[in-house]
């Protein structure tokens, strides 16, 4: 048993926002007031908006209070509703944000952050619709390995087997007993994870079923691969439009390279990066990809200095 849950320092509103056949869930923290830039989170792959809280309780009182910070659970995750659907598609994501914009900020700039599958969001939503953004942040989000055409088949073919497994419920989440299973398992991920926030990221990150069984809040349906290929070429041409500036954060920890295992390397990320028109890069030490659970101090100055 832990002894102490995390001590939330802010804690969050809930805003429910219908967007695209979804009903969204979003949090917020301050309150919108005239003439300031919002600060919008987007979370990553099998996370939620809550993931945000260890940092925005490290961020300074004068920084909170001359803006709304808001972070929405991505469809199919945390307490946004997940769609009839057995795979997901990338550019609904972007469409998602578009809408929530539009919905809670029409006509303003914004201020944009995203974690790794979030990073990869915004940087192509920043070169989307750059008059949206005044300041980008890239935290982890790496982009994919590089393909070739004629991995096209194959990949078709995974994506079908994957459908059918999905479909034979083969892909299904595993549950866990209580709250404590969840906190070991994200614990087991992230060594750096203190048990107290572990925790308190459990109860947000899962809910129990009718059963008693814990399971984590994100749709199985997330697992299955995207069908179509990675075309380097146009995340650069993305890259190339962003007009804000932007900033890429990694963590110490290569964790590129330990997911792709050779296949994309951080050297290549970097090269990536260069058609970024206007970039700051920093390192967030003693880190690994959950960078903002590990050092969300540190985090939150990157982001203050940067944002003045």
């Amino acid at each position: 048993m832990i002894e102490s849950m995390y001590q939330v320092l802010r804690p969050s509103q809930s805003l429910w926002v219908p967007l695209r056949g979804c009903r969204y869930h979003v949090r917020q923290w301050g309150t919108a007031t005239p003439g300031t830039t919002p600060l919008v989170l987007a979370h990553g792959w099998m996370d939620v908006a809550a993931s945000w809280q260890f940092m925005v309780d490290a961020l300074s009182e004068a920084f909170v209070s001359q803006r709304p910070i808001i972070a929405m659970d991505w469809r199919g995750y945390g307490l946004t509703e997940a769609p009839t659907t057995d795979s997901y598609w990338f550019p609904d994501y972007l469409a998602d944000l578009d809408a929530l914009l539009d919905a809670l900020y029409p006509g303003q700039s914004i201020d944009l952050v995203g974690h790794s599958m979030g990073g990869n969001v915004v940087m192509m939503y920043g070169g989307t619709r750059p008059e949206r953004i005044r300041r980008l942040v890239n935290l982890e989000g790496f982009g994919m390995a590089a393909t070739q055409s004629a991995q096209a088949p194959s990949r078709m073919a995974q994506w079908l087997d994957e459908l059918q497994a999905q479909r034979a419920g083969d892909n299904a989440l595993k549950p866990y007993p209580d709250a404590e299973g969840v906190a070991a398992r994200l614990m087991k991920t992230n060594a750096r994870l203190d048990p107290d926030k572990a925790e308190w990221l459990a109860q947000h990150w899962a809910r129990p079923g009718p059963d008693g069984q814990w399971r984590i809040l994100g749709d199985s349906a997330h697992k299955v691969i995207n069908p179509y290929l990675f075309h380097v070429e146009e995340a650069l041409a993305m890259y190339g439009r962003i007009s804000a500036p932007v900033l890429v954060v990694e963590a110490s920890d290569d964790s590129l390279s330990q997911f792709w295992k050779g296949r994309y390397t951080l050297a290549e990320f970097h090269e990536r990066i260069k058609s970024v028109p206007q970039l700051e890069k920093a390192v967030i030490q003693d880190a690994g990809h959950m960078l903002h659970h590990d050092q969300p101090q540190a985090l939150a100055a990157a982001l203050e200095k940067f944002m003045a």
